[in-house]
């Protein structure tokens, strides 16, 4: 007897077909005619097969009828179409074999209307809940479709180091790698900590972005992307903010800023529709019960063009607002999430991409501007989330980046192979980075960061 999924059996198609179905009870209901039905689940869709118990089983006082919420089964049986409302197929048993059982008061997804606080507390069991099936189910989308774009466009996936001792951001935030005993750290006469009998013989971190390394198989291969986790060690609790998060972040040797636009435009079209077009249930329940807007945002993301305006005219447009910002809107600024989200929900009311950003707020790597004040620099901003792409055309003049780095406190010598992509046959080249959970949130408008990543790494908070 085949094993099907649970979105198999729902299917129409299905009907007449003896299958075998494995997963998790939802809900039992017991029926004054002599047979149960149950709920089923097994990961693979959002909706439950219904199943119906008959009373004749030889298990069904002992067992059937002390099944619960969450515990484990497989069912043997006939597909039948059924005459519910909003179900194609039913599941008449023929046998019901228990695996696992749950016990109904202990078992913490038992009851419904539990808070995404108290869901963070249970992170090994809250996939079984609507909402974050939901959201992993989509997210599995999201990345299929981050693999398939880039593969169609003849980019290679390239895997960066996670431990690295170059700082790409120039932040400081950066988790320390190190086997030195904290209680026993060995020092160098003049009290500074002695790196060369670590494991490295170097201070090492955990990456903040494979950008840079990114860059050394774009300047040989072409065309490349990473996929792959990175880390900042930034003490904020918000609900954008992640201390481990995954980065999607594309180098391509002979773009300029223009096709880097074209890129993150076309790239983000496309993942609106793909989940669009196969995530359709798992959209419904987000309209549902999480953000009404959630299927027209991503309709709109996936059909309009992106608008592109410079940092200049959008500071404009911000100081002309009559707007009461909570940080004031000036030339020079880093534009905050209240200013990104008033150009993308109020002004334009829809996704824009602002191009030129001033030098000083930018990290070294951007390639300078002929005006000497901006550099090469791109934010794609959408509504509700604000910045969800940051990116920009790389700095490829030896000379302009030695000068850059300095002017950032940055010694060149640490930078030494970076430098050398300028020296044997340097090419213009650009490239961004997208932070999945941002785009995670952005597609099912969950409002916090943390309940789109599965086991969620926040400061005093790795308990899973």
């Amino acid at each position: 007897m085949p094993w099907l999924s649970v979105v198999q059996a729902r299917k129409a198609e299905s009907v007449g077909d003896g299958v075998e179905i494995r997963g998790w009870v939802r809900t039992r209901r017991d029926s004054k005619g002599g047979f149960s039905f149950l709920e089923i689940n097994d990961g693979s869709c959002m909706g439950n097969l219904q199943v119906i118990v008959p009373a004749e089983l030889g298990n069904y006082q002992s067992e059937v009828l002390k099944l619960g919420a969450g515990c484990s089964v497989v069912v043997e049986g006939e597909l039948k179409a059924s005459p519910a409302k909003g179900q194609a197929t039913e599941l008449a048993a023929r046998s019901v074999r228990v695996l696992g059982w749950a016990d109904p008061v202990a078992y913490p997804m038992q009851k419904k209307g539990h808070t995404f606080e108290f869901l963070r507390t249970q992170a090994h069991l809250r996939a079984r809940t609507n909402t974050f099936g939901a959201v992993a189910r989509v997210r599995n989308r999201i990345c299929d479709s981050i693999h398939s774009f880039f593969q169609e466009k003849g980019f290679l996936l390239v895997h960066t180091p996670i431990i690295t001792g170059s700082d790409c951001e120039g932040a400081g935030q950066m988790f320390r790698v190190t086997t030195l005993d904290p209680a026993n750290t060995p020092r160098l006469p003049d009290g500074a900590v002695d790196y060369s009998r670590d494991f490295f013989g170097k201070p090492t971190h955990l990456t903040v972005s494979g950008q840079l390394e990114g860059e050394t198989y774009a300047c040989s291969l072409g065309r490349i992307y990473t996929f792959g986790p990175t880390f900042r060690a930034e003490n904020s609790n918000t609900a954008r903010h992640l201390a481990e998060f995954w980065m999607i972040e594309p180098e391509a040797a002979f773009f300029t800023l223009l096709e880097n636009m074209d890129l993150a435009e076309s790239f983000l079209r496309r993942i609106a529709s793909d989940v669009l077009e196969h995530c359709s249930e798992d959209l419904d329940f987000f309209v549902e019960r999480i953000d009404k807007t959630a299927r027209a945002a991503l309709t709109q993301l996936a059909t309009v063009p992106f608008r592109r305006i410079s940092y200049t005219e959008a500071v404009r447009l911000l100081e002309n607002s009559g707007e009461s910002f909570e940080y004031p809107v000036r030339w020079g600024i880093d534009l905050q999430s209240e200013h990104e989200r008033w150009l993308t929900e109020k002004q334009f009311k829809q996704p824009i991409i602002v191009f030129d950003y001033p030098k000083e707020i930018k990290a070294f790597y951007m390639r300078l501007n002929d005006d000497g004040k901006t550099v090469r620099a791109m934010d794609v901003l959408v509504p509700r989330v604000g910045e969800i792409i940051g990116g920009s055309q790389r700095e490829e003049r030896l000379d302009v980046l030695e000068a850059r780095m300095r002017e950032c406190h940055l010694d060149p010598e640490a930078y030494w192979w970076y430098l050398d992509l300028r020296r044997y046959g340097t090419v213009p080249h650009a490239g961004f980075g997208l932070g999945l959970e941002r785009l995670v949130q952005m597609v099912t408008g969950m409002a916090n960061i943390r309940d789109v990543i599965p086991f969620p790494r926040t400061p005093q908070s790795a308990e899973f």
